[in-house]
């Protein structure tokens, strides 16, 4: 795919997400796409909106997602940054975090993002290397569409998996009296889609593993 053509589809998808949620796209050539409701760009040092830093020396860049460039002992993010592994075709129990959350998606995946703005469940298909982006207490439910056990990678500010704030459901909210969060989550539980790979995608996964075969083999 061209990097016209990636960024037309990742706009085709931003078009769809709520407010704050944004989608990254990690290329084989090293190239980063974002894309948000505003559209989609990629995020390099030309773009003066991407928060780029210097990294160590010239011409090397860091995007922080948690933190900052002051974070250290003193000053923590308050953060966590894990692997999951989720079963094949299936998803989790629909809920929020209280803190925001970056899901990486290594294989074919999906996320049903609740919109408070237009009161409605969108649901959204992550092809492998496409980073989620989703805002503190917005409900979703992240799902795997494979019929391979899938890795993710996922990060949270604030909260372990512990916590009661980690992962708060529609029971966990109801009980707390947040009743409209309480909705918005059963919402998101009837419109609940895992979703099913393409033949493109499973000949794409196909082309992956011999490329890895390939690769072991050195």
């Amino acid at each position: 795919m061209s990097m016209r053509g990636g960024l037309r589809g990742l706009e085709r998808q931003a078009s769809e997400l709520p407010d704050g949620a944004e989608l990254y796209r990690l290329r084989p050539d090293g190239r980063v796409l974002r894309a948000d409701r505003g559209g989609a760009r990629e995020l390099g040092p030309h773009d003066p909106d991407s928060g780029l830093l210097r990294f160590i020396d010239d011409q090397q860049w860091a995007h922080y997602f948690i933190g900052d460039a002051a974070t250290s002992p003193e000053r923590p993010s308050n953060a966590t940054y894990k692997l999951g592994l989720v079963a094949p075709h299936s998803a989790f129990t629909p809920h929020a975090h209280g803190g925001e959350h970056l899901v990486l998606a290594l294989g074919p995946a999906s996320c049903g993002l609740y919109d408070e703005r237009r009161r409605r469940v969108v649901d959204i298909e992550l092809a492998p290397g496409t980073l989620i982006r989703i805002p503190e207490l917005m409900p979703h439910s992240f799902g795997n569409r494979g019929g391979n056990r899938l890795a993710i990678l996922a990060a949270n500010t604030g909260y372990g998996i512990d916590h009661e704030d980690y992962a708060i459901t529609a029971d966990v909210a109801e009980g707390r009296g947040e009743h409209r969060l309480a909705a918005a989550l059963r919402e998101v539980t009837a419109g609940q889609r895992v979703g099913t790979v393409t033949l493109r995608e499973r000949l794409a996964h196909r082309l992956h593993r011999i490329a890895a075969a390939l690769e072991d083999a050195r």
